[in-house]
Formats: C-alpha cells, sequence, structure tokens
C-alpha cells in the first residue's frame, strides 16, 4: 500500500485567509468483491421530544494513517425505533480497501430537518467478522440481518473464461445519410479520408475482431434499393474476413445499390438470430461427433 498526503494553502483574496485543503491518496487493491448488506436497529434512543427517532446509519472506512473516511450512509427510516433499512451493495474495496480486519466504524444517528443530527451511538466490526457472522452478527443495538457476497467479474474474465464475441455489421443505407457523392453525406466517397461510417467500422470492429476466434463477420445493410437483378452480394452467405473484408464490401455496396428507405431493422434481427441459431447446431453437431469419434477409438 501506498499512501499520499499533500497539503496545499489555498490562494484567494489577497490579505485574506483562504484556509487549507488536505488530499490523502490509498493505493487501491485489487480485490473484486461486492457485498450485500442489509441492517435493522432495536429499541434504538428516542431523540426526538416529539415522536420517535429518525435514525439512519453512517459507514466510515478506517486509512492506513488512523484517520476515517465516510463510504456509506443508509435512507432515513422516519418515526421507528425499531429500523429496518434497505439493503446495499458496496465494493469491498470502498468498505476496507480489500483488507478484511480492518476496522469499520459504524455511527448511528437520528436525522434533523436542520442538520444537527442528534448522535445515538456508534460500533466498530470488521469485514472479516459480517462475512462470517451473518445474521448472528449482533453488536450495539444494530443486527446485521444479511450478507451476500458476490464476485464481479471483468470483460477479461469471461475472455479468459472462453467466452466468444460473435460480430455482426449492418450499415443503414437509407436517404436520410445523404448522397454519397456530396461532403454531407455520412457515406461520403471521399478519394482522400474515410467517411463517417467507415471510420466506425474501423474504429470498432479493429478491437471487436480480436476476440472472435474465426475473424468472419456477416456485413448487412438496410434501407437501400437493389439493383434491377435484386441483389447486393451473396446474402446466404454474407461473411466477411476481418474488418478488411467487411470494409471493402461496404464500399462494393455504395457503389452499386441506391439509399432509399423505409428503415426496417427487423429483417437484419432476424437474419443475424438465423445465423447464430445455425451456427450453435453446427457447433453442438461438431462436439457430437468428435464425442462419437473418441468413443470408436476406445
Amino acid at each position: 500500500m501506498v499512501e499520499g498526503i499533500e497539503r496545499r494553502s489555498k490562494s484567494g483574496i489577497p490579505g485574506k485567509k483562504c484556509g487549507i485543503f488536505i488530499v490523502r491518496a490509498e493505493e487501491l487493491s485489487n480485490c473484486r468483491e461486492s457485498v450485500m448488506l442489509q441492517f435493522c436497529g432495536n429499541k434504538l434512543d428516542k431523540k426526538d421530544f416529539f415522536g420517535k427517532s429518525d435514525p439512519f446509519l453512517v459507514f466510515y472506512r478506517s486509512n492506513e494513517d488512523g484517520s476515517y473516511t465516510i463510504c456509506h450512509k443508509t435512507e432515513v427510516v422516519k418515526n421507528n425505533l425499531d429500523p429496518v433499512w434497505q439493503a446495499f451493495k458496496i465494493p469491498v474495496r470502498a468498505l476496507c480497501n480489500g483488507d478484511y480486519d480492518r476496522s469499520i466504524k459504524v455511527e448511528v444517528y437520528d436525522w434533523d430537518r436542520d442538520g444537527g443530527h442528534d448522535f445515538i451511538g456508534d460500533f466498530s466490526t470488521r469485514y472479516r467478522e459480517m462475512s462470517r457472522s451473518q445474521s448472528q452478527f449482533h453488536v450495539y443495538e444494530v443486527t446485521l440481518l444479511s450478507c451476500l457476497v458476490d464476485t464481479e467479474l471483468s470483460f477479461l474474465d469471461y475472455i479468459r473464461g472462453g467466452t466468444q464475441i460473435n460480430f455482426t455489421v449492418a450499415i443503414d443505407f437509407t436517404a436520410s445519410n445523404g448522397n454519397p457523392s456530396q461532403p454531407t453525406s455520412l457515406h461520403y466517397m471521399s478519394p482522400y479520408q474515410l467517411n463517417d461510417y467507415a471510420m466506425a467500422l474501423r474504429a470498432v470492429g479493429e478491437i471487436i475482431q480480436d476476440y472472435d476466434s474465426d475473424k468472419m463477420f456477416p456485413a448487412l445493410g438496410f434501407g437501400a434499393k437493389l439493383p434491377p437483378d435484386g441483389r447486393n452480394g451473396n446474402p446466404q452467405n454474407p461473411y466477411c474476413s476481418g474488418i478488411d473484408g467487411v470494409m471493402e464490401a461496404y464500399y462494393q455496396s455504395l457503389k452499386s445499390v441506391r439509399l432509399y428507405g423505409p428503415t426496417h431493422f427487423s429483417p437484419v434481427i432476424n437474419h443475424v438470430a438465423s445465423l447464430r441459431i445455425a451456427a450453435l447446431f453446427t457447433s453442438v453437431e461438431h462436439r457430437t461427433k468428435t464425442q462419437d469419434d473418441l468413443t470408436k477409438e476406445k
């Protein structure tokens, strides 16, 4: 862990004191757990002269220098000495920076409209105690009702686990994009630079293609008026090799189709769904044949 403390004088009007602000920094752990907590109160002190208390909880994370930082506040439960606060989810890093034995301080207050909240009491605990004891945990006049731990997976975790991304391109060829021969069109065919659609295809495709095993991407379009023969490309096999193949198919389509309309997404969605279903059955069939071959070899 690395912690830095910086003190700076705040400049302002000459001759007047403007105070000092302190910035504390602590390196975050790589803990990716989050926890869902729910608490209730039990016969809390009555702080209001008229009516009962309006209690809420304030959670503090302890820092390496011994100071405390607010990391969560619950909602206020009005006029109730036995409140049940709503469950809340918080990253373990925010609660204790991944250190299960670091002190967590909880203060109980009675809410006041003027902001001068009345202090009811406080207690200290640790994340390890809460995660182990669950409903048996009871301290002061507050009870932990539930503690559910969850690990937040990153995008790379899914990729390492074998997740595949199927990338399909559908390009809008409706007339609202403008005449491709005019510089104002999103499909402008410039000999010197990429148009808006080409830039978007390149920016997204060059990243996505690294997460697709075969790098064969279906390239579709909608909203265009087709040539007299009613065909543009091969609708039965719309796969292009990598993002370069998609770009080539896009430019070829611009030369042969007429931007028209209307904007109908459903044929594209249905076509993509049929491609995915066909690919799924092909994959299952391949795995079945492989298993049959291994069985025969045995």
